[in-house]
């Protein structure tokens, strides 16, 4: 047998015994420590790991009822989550759909549409008119920035139909068209002493085109919030005859026709992509004549008599017919 072979037996010898003798030594001593790898060798996320459960308080439903607690106890609550009680706003939400007014209205030259533009009175009026379009034409400009498409030839024609569709709406009163033809401000002005009366309108022609000739914007409350208003001029001819509640003619006629002259208002709110052209005012100048009153009727008072005292039949006085007095009391009653 060789001597490397000798050599490792003798070391395999000598481990046995070493082994065999550490095993009686652990035997004999008291501590021993036993190792089965349960636990990772690296807690450093073992924080974490016990986080994935938190408990927390449910609100109990039955016994707190919200709408009982008072403010204190609310207050108390707020503070265990960590809340900071909410301020008491007074402010409340509105919504601006039109102006309270006209602002910086058009004043009409006097003697419009009886003047010539071929006369000096005429020639006068159009070089005004060319001087103020300066406001006009920045005012302009700011509707553009909203509307790409706007033309006045286009507004025009829907500003006469606007025009002639709220006069039959007021007609037939039919208020819940009204409201999209006519303006917040413009809505109690129109239905005024309109109740328990007939409106007999029509449109016959127009003598002349409709004339844009004030254009203004404006801004409520913040830069963006813009409105704009166009006054139109509608030189037309129309029929009018107004009747009360028994069908007495008060005003007008529907037979004879008048040529009428006005300036209305149409407003838009720019800044609301929803927004449609409606009458907001009608401009009257103060030069225009005096409109005709309506006819009223009253119950005529007896004449007082004193007591003991008749008054003397007068012989020179004819006796009415049956007719005149029939006409007579139809006249005097309400």
């Amino acid at each position: 047998m060789s001597c490397h072979a000798l050599t490792g037996i003798k070391n395999l010898t000598r481990l046995t015994q070493g082994y065999f003798l550490s095993i009686g030594n652990i035997k004999n001593s008291s501590l021993i420590l036993q190792t089965r790898y349960r636990h990772h060798w690296n807690p450093k996320w073992k924080k974490l790991r016990a986080e994935k459960v938190i408990k927390i308080k449910l609100p109990d439903y039955e016994n707190d009822d919200n709408e009982d607690m008072s403010e204190e106890r609310v207050r108390a609550k707020l503070k265990e989550h960590g809340l900071q009680p909410s301020r008491p706003w007074m402010e409340k939400q509105i919504f601006i759909s039109c102006t309270g007014a006209v602002f910086e209205p058009y004043v009409p030259p006097e003697g419009d549409g009886k003047y010539s533009t071929l006369s000096t009175s005429g020639a006068k009026q159009r070089a005004e008119l060319m001087a103020k379009k300066g406001k006009s034409y920045w005012s302009t400009k700011k509707i553009k920035r909203f509307e790409e498409d706007f033309s006045f030839s286009d507004f025009e024609e829907q500003a006469q139909e606007i025009y002639i569709k709220t006069h039959e709406v007021v007609a037939a009163k039919d208020k819940e068209a009204l409201r999209l033809l006519v303006t917040e401000r413009a809505y109690p002005e129109v239905l005024h002493n309109v109740m328990d009366k007939t409106l007999r309108w029509k449109f016959l022609e127009s003598l002349q085109l409709p004339r844009t000739v004030h254009v203004r914007c404006t801004d409520v409350i913040t830069k963006d919030n813009v409105f704009a208003q166009i006054t139109v001029r509608f030189h037309t001819q129309q029929t009018l005859a107004v009747y009360d509640r028994f069908g007495r003619l008060m005003h007008g006629s529907e037979i004879l026709k008048k040529d009428v002259l006005e300036y209305v208002v149409f407003e838009k709110h720019l800044a609301n992509m929803y927004g449609s052209w409606r009458i907001h005012a009608k401009i009257i100048p103060p030069w225009a004549p005096p409109r005709d009153y309506g006819l009223r009727t009253y119950i005529e008072k007896p004449k007082e008599t004193l007591v003991g005292f008749e008054p003397e039949p007068a012989s020179d006085v004819a006796v009415p017919s049956t007719s005149d007095s029939t006409s007579t009391s139809q006249t005097a009653t309400v």
